[in-house]
């Protein structure tokens, strides 16, 4: 079966969160067990565009309203990230450096949409399934089954993986014109709320829809920005299939990124030796239990609450614990980060931005890691932080619930917490630096989390049983 995964993003080749690495890892292990799975993304003027071979695979021209654009498709020659990836080209709109952030960001997705749908049908490229990830191509199961242009398609089954339901890539009727000629009487599948609304017309016109942990499949239906009766009547379509990581790229045996590789056995020596590194780096003293937050400075992360709940834990803890910040997101939430860590320079850092290398050293160097999301459709880093014997300190919601067992239950191996407020948090942290007292307890605990499996292999499994359970229909 050939399958075209159709994103905004792809790790290694532009990464703004947790939909990239899903798309650079899904395909490879899909490819793996059997599956022809392919990534068609936008192209961006970045590094590896450059750093990398590209010939172009086809070259036409099509409409957005009334405005002519010129597209290529290039092909990566050599197939290096384990699956056939496409880069769309639209010189003027899918040819700039960011992924997001541009005021004509409707425009540049409904062409990425259209330039791809025109090449599957004008190249005969046709996939047995196009996997659509989030909103960005969400008109295409709408445009494949209900626009003449693409007639000779409209068999193909199509899947719509929601990675996040917050973002919906909605715009107004105003801009209805730059789609392709469809069926009129159809319209309604487009609308939501007054206005044309992608992830919902996906999740209206797919054959399956998917979300990225079982828990989120639920919570959409009371928490997804205003389409939770449309999740809620459209129950029946849904399947929650929890992401797995490329064990590959975050394996502490073999990751250059780290000061010092580590396995099961050396796991005591060589995640001292990575917080060692890591303290000496940013001023902290390895003695001391190091609890690190990666990500989005952003409300729904639930980073406005990092600075008081890190206040209190400090003043509970005078001398026993230490913070580290790896993040950007809203300009408040970074200054009163920024400030404490002028005020407690011992026991707290922050880095604004995000580097991928000390990504790495932080899950391998860190004691616990600290997630207090109030919206987590899955969730990567705590299951990086399994991997390289790191506890998770999680909100229980969503995929955190899904993958995080509390220490406190029979087999468990992580902190939970339930509400995302300041009180909880510093209640979980009070946990964490009791617990990490306790030697031998804590270093069971980090045994048994490197020894479970989230690899891929399991998830795109099931991804392809789901395929395959409408090929009958194919």
């Amino acid at each position: 079966m050939r399958v075209f995964h159709l994103s905004a993003e792809c790790y290694p080749v532009a990464k703004v969160g947790g939909l990239a690495d899903v798309v650079g890892a899904l395909p490879k292990y899909q490819n793996m067990l059997g599956l022809q799975a392919a990534v068609v993304m936008p192209y961006y003027d970045r590094k590896f565009v450059h750093e990398n071979e590209f010939e172009v695979v086809f070259k036409a021209s099509s409409l957005l309203g009334i405005r002519r654009f010129y597209f290529e498709i290039l092909k990566e020659s050599t197939d290096k990230l384990g699956f056939e990836l496409y880069l769309v080209r639209i010189p003027g709109l899918l040819d700039r450096e960011n992924v997001y952030g541009y005021p004509d960001e409707t425009e540049q997705f409904i062409a990425f949409q259209i330039a791809f749908l025109d090449w599957i049908n004008w190249s005969q490229q046709s996939p047995d399934l196009i996997h659509c990830h989030d909103h960005h191509s969400g008109l295409v199961p709408f445009l494949l089954y209900h626009s003449k242009l693409y007639t000779r398609l409209a068999n193909i089954p199509t899947i719509f993986t929601i990675h996040n339901g917050q973002y919906h890539g909605a715009f107004g009727w105003d801009k209805l014109s730059y789609l392709p000629e469809i069926d009129l009487t159809q319209t309604g599948l487009l609308d939501w709320n007054g206005g044309i609304n992608p992830l919902a017309a996906a999740v209206k016109c797919c054959w399956r829809y998917t979300t990225v942990s079982p828990s989120y499949l639920e919570e959409l239906t009371i928490n997804s920005n205003g389409l939770e009766y449309l999740f809620y009547i459209e129950r029946a379509k849904g399947f929650g299939i929890i992401n797995g990581i490329d064990t590959q790229i975050w394996n502490p045996k073999t990751d250059s990124m780290i000061a010092e590789k580590y396995s099961l056995k050396q796991l005591t020596a060589g995640k001292q030796k990575n917080k060692e590194a890591l303290c000496s780096r940013f001023g902290l003293s390895s003695d001391k239990p190091l609890v690190s937050f990666i990500g989005r400075l952003v409300v729904e992360k639930g980073a406005d609450l990092l600075a008081e709940a890190i206040k209190k834990s400090i003043l509970l803890h005078p001398d026993g614990i230490n913070f580290f910040i790896l993040g950007a997101g809203d300009i408040p939430v970074q200054e009163e980060l920024l400030e404490l860590k002028e005020k407690y320079p011992k026991q707290c850092n922050v880095y604004i931005g995000y580097d991928e290398a000390l990504a790495h050293l932080v899950y391998a160097g860190s004691d616990f890691l600290l997630m207090p999301s109030r919206v987590e459709p899955c969730g990567l880093n705590q299951l990086y932080a399994l991997r390289y014997g790191t506890i998770p300190v999680v909100r229980a919601t969503g995929g955190l619930k899904d993958t995080v067992i509390d220490f406190g239950e029979e087999g468990g191996y992580g902190i939970r917490f339930i509400q995302p407020n300041v009180n909880d948090m510093v209640h979980a942290l009070d946990r964490a630096a009791k617990l990490y007292e306790t030697t031998p307890h804590l270093q069971l605990l980090r045994k048994r989390m490197m020894a479970l499996d989230f690899s891929w292999d399991r998830s795109a499994l099931e991804y392809i049983n789901l395929y395959e359970s409408l090929k009958p229909a194919i």
